[in-house]
């Protein structure tokens, strides 16, 4: 990389530092850029830094809104109150929506438990969970969650915290391949595994 331009090598390092861009893709993506003309990569790095300051997460469900303005999913009142979908990130969100199956709410953990990786429950929004169930009339949490180690720890974890609220807690049925995530899953699936979701308490 060293007999690179320097400007070349600085963008280099910043696509570094993009997770999920594969190492093997870093040299084309870069080389994109390179090729784009400055109206192109101006328009860019305006919508990088419009969303940057104008997007935050919603702080009843952490799903991504538009900075004033209410979350569309807990803003609708033709949406189900009475039962959360809880996942972990908003691309989850997504997924489920596209099944048009689900008409509930939404919690966006960030994330699973995963010591080996420094993420434990603090770093979650399950605080917040717990506050929403024992504040409002809910009745079901799903647990929607990829069927991983770290997942099935953060399940034992939320059901634990919620023992006692006089509450139905249920899992995606076992349709779903084991270590799956469900961004990745298709919508028929994905669908089934909603439908037939199983009642753990």
């Amino acid at each position: 990389m060293s007999d690179l331009p320097e400007l070349v090598q600085k963008l280099l390092h910043s696509l570094q530092q993009v997770p999920y861009l594969a190492s093997k893709n870093l040299y084309k993506v870069a080389n994109h850029f390179l090729e784009q003309d400055s109206d192109k990569i101006a328009q860019l790095c305006k919508i990088l830094l419009d969303v940057n300051s104008q997007i935050t997460r919603c702080n009843i469900c952490f799903t991504w809104q538009q900075l004033g303005q209410l979350c569309k999913y807990c803003d609708s009142a033709r949406r189900d109150k009475t039962v959360i979908c809880v996942v972990e990130t908003w691309p989850d969100v997504l997924s489920i929506e596209k099944t048009s199956n689900f008409n509930g709410q939404y919690h966006v953990l960030g994330g699973v438990i995963s010591p080996l990786n420094g993420i434990s429950p603090a770093n979650l929004t399950i605080d917040f969970l717990v506050k929403r169930v024992q504040q409002h009339k809910i009745q079901e949490i799903i647990l929607a969650l990829s069927q991983t180690p770290e997942g099935e720890v953060t399940v034992a974890y939320i059901m634990d915290r919620l023992q006692g609220l006089n509450l139905k807690i249920s899992v995606l049925a076992q349709g779903m391949p084991v270590g799956s995530s469900l961004e990745y899953m298709d919508r028929v699936t994905l669908m089934k595994a909603i439908v037939n979701r199983k009642q753990l308490l």
